[in-house]
């Protein structure tokens, strides 16, 4: 499949996509408002089916990479209502090294965030990504489905199953106890509830996460590296009101807002992929997490 590109799309069908990727809208939904664009060949559907993710993109460090060693894992889910899973990567060779939380978008762990924690482990960290559809199985491959069974899961017991990868993480051997934890849309959010819950948080990066509220902002200990993406008008709407409680409470952030970009931009199993903008945030991503989880 020929990997396409946001700017083969209209920007109105980009629009009509989010709604459709964050359950704002149905698939029936999408196809009739794509409708109106399609030219030529390009159907609604067409243009639907290039949108969606194509993991044979999804492989920036191979699997076997000899760098690496990477497993699935278990850990328990607080209360004692059963056993979450996630995935594992660390370097190859023996010793101790700062960890990072990976949380996936709103589809589970799919092999995009598993590649994200490839990544990490070839820069010296060890990375942990749960997958909040471990309840119901887990990520199967079919998007469509994961968003479903997605939607379907108790919200409070996903966060709170998801917040205990953390601790999980800090205590396995090879994590030198130090943490931060990067998320991008639906994992953005969470990366950014870990700020506000966990004092021990070393660094936080979340990529176009939703904001928390200026109360819970005043409790973020942890220093934030914040992607966003110039044409996401839907969670960029958050960002005065966050900048405003985070300078009033002192917080230690950054912030990136990257020109031409579409929410999701550091995905690259999907045409809203910017490979500029993700190489340049990713570099900025390690350089933080090596500042502030190593020194």
């Amino acid at each position: 499949m020929e990997r396409k590109k946001a700017s083969d799309f209209p920007p109105e069908v980009l629009k009509i996509f989010d709604g459709y990727v964050h359950g704002a809208i149905s698939r029936r939904d999408f196809l009739d408002r794509a409708a109106k664009f399609a030219v030529g060949g390009f159907t609604a559907a067409a243009m639907l089916e290039s949108l969606r993710p194509n993991y044979a993109f999804a492989q920036q460090v191979a699997k076997d990479d000899g760098r690496i060693k990477s497993e699935y894992l278990s850990y328990p889910s607080p209360q004692g209502s059963g056993t979450m899973r996630g995935y594992f990567a660390r370097p190859a060779q023996a010793g101790k090294w700062p960890g990072v939380v990976v949380i996936h978008e709103n589809r589970g762990l799919n092999p995009y965030i598993e590649d994200v924690a490839r990544r990490l482990a070839t820069e010296n960290f060890v990375a942990f990504a749960p997958d909040a559809l471990t309840p119901v199985g887990g990520f199967s491959g079919d998007d469509e489905k994961a968003a479903q069974l997605f939607a379907q899961l108790n919200t409070v017991k996903r966060t709170e199953d998801l917040m205990a990868a953390a601790p999980y993480l800090k205590s396995r051997p090879e994590c030198t106890g130090k943490i931060g934890a990067v998320g991008f849309c639906f994992g953005g959010d969470i990366v950014n509830t870990m700020a506000v819950r966990m004092s021990d948080l070393g660094a936080a990066v979340p990529f176009y996460g939703s904001q928390p509220g200026a109360a819970d902002t005043a409790r973020i200990k942890a220093p934030l590296l914040i992607h966003y993406a110039a044409l996401d008008e839907r969670i960029d709407a958050g960002w005065p009101a966050f900048e405003t409680a985070l300078k009033a409470n002192g917080v230690r952030y950054q912030m990136y807002m990257y020109p031409g970009t579409n929410h999701g931009f550091h995905n690259d199993t999907t045409p809203r992929y910017d490979a500029a903008a993700a190489k340049l945030a990713w570099s900025r991503t390690i350089a933080f997490f090596k500042e502030n989880l190593k020194g």
